[in-house]
């Protein structure tokens, strides 16, 4: 048995993705249970690597009723606090990065977020990690809608949410280019999908915001055309169902957390939009300063040079 502790948001969640992988092929004949969270457990069931979810809450004691785990691998954090929690299962092997009482490779703060946990268990597990393995199954139940140009407006924070109204201008472009265009977001983003919509010129109908199951989202994005989106977890789910994108990113560097480079029919998959110098704060509670710095005319042309207006 192998344990893996990811308990966090939907981004980080398929950013570790690679490496979940990569401890299914360190240990193939054990199976692999996926400490996350109640919400991102039906997604956490769509990685190939995954034999079973154990639900997680941030920082919290696992409720592991069995034996020690043969292993068990933080991806969750740099520690302690973290480290305690696998360590807390007694396993046999035990594998985070460097803390004090945690001996493990080194953290580097620089470190893209994909590759620095296909690190962790590359060097701690001596396999080959694949930053690039991303991909997620499809959800077995039909999307809403197929074909879709979705415009994704909210954000965890405040301090990464482009304004409402850019992203009306952008929905209504694609409306006019002949687009299906569709508001996405979670139950608490609905009145900020409508807002988007309205001032976009859409009905209703255009609003998903709070409709779809998590399942229903990622079918969603699996079957668009283009997704324009701020750095957050949609962002990550284009990138896993390699759907033609344009990300729009603020207070955090897409050194970090960016879409990895691949190429589509008409050349680069993901765009990413940013002018900052990484010194913004992820959950700033005002409009961040790079974030702001992006226009409609950048959005535009990104989806122009997507093919989205062709």
């Amino acid at each position: 048995m192998a344990v893996v502790l990811r308990p966090l948001g939907l981004g980080d969640l398929l950013t570790g993705v690679p490496a979940i992988r990569a401890v299914r092929a360190a240990v193939p004949d054990h199976r692999l249970v996926l400490a996350t969270t109640t919400a991102l457990a039906p997604l956490a069931g769509l990685v190939d690597a995954v034999d079973e979810v154990l639900p997680a809450r941030e920082l919290e004691p696992l409720d592991w009723s069995g034996p020690p785990p043969e292993l068990a691998v933080d991806l969750h954090g740099r520690g302690p606090a973290s480290h305690v929690v696998v360590a807390g299962l007694r396993p046999a092997r035990l594998l985070t990065f460097d803390s004090p009482g945690y001996p493990g490779p080194t953290w580097y703060a620089d470190e893209h977020e994909v590759r620095r946990w296909c690190r962790l268990v590359s060097e701690g597990l001596g396999v080959a990690a694949d930053p690039d393995a991303l991909d997620l199954a499809v959800p077995p139940v039909p999307p809403p809608v197929t074909g879709a140009a979705l415009v994704h407006p909210g954000a965890a924070f405040p301090g990464r949410r482009w304004p409402a109204e850019r992203f009306a201008v952008v929905a209504r472009s694609l409306t006019d280019a002949g687009h299906d265009v569709r508001i996405t977001g979670g139950p608490a983003e609905r009145d900020l999908a409508r807002a988007v919509a309205r001032g976009a010129g859409l009905g209703e109908e255009a609003v998903l915001a709070g409709t779809t199951s998590t399942l229903e989202l990622a079918a969603t994005v699996a079957a668009a055309r283009v997704v324009v989106s701020g750095d957050t977890g949609v962002a990550h789910l284009a990138t896993a169902y390699r759907r033609p994108s344009v990300v729009l990113f603020g207070p955090v560097s897409p050194v970090l957390w960016g879409p990895p480079l691949r190429a589509g029919e008409r050349g680069p998959l993901h765009v990413v939009l940013w002018h900052g110098d990484g010194t913004g704060d992820p959950w700033g509670t005002e409009l961040d300063p790079a974030l702001a710095r992006i226009g409609v005319d950048e959005v535009t042309a990104a989806l122009d040079g997507l093919g989205a207006y062709r």
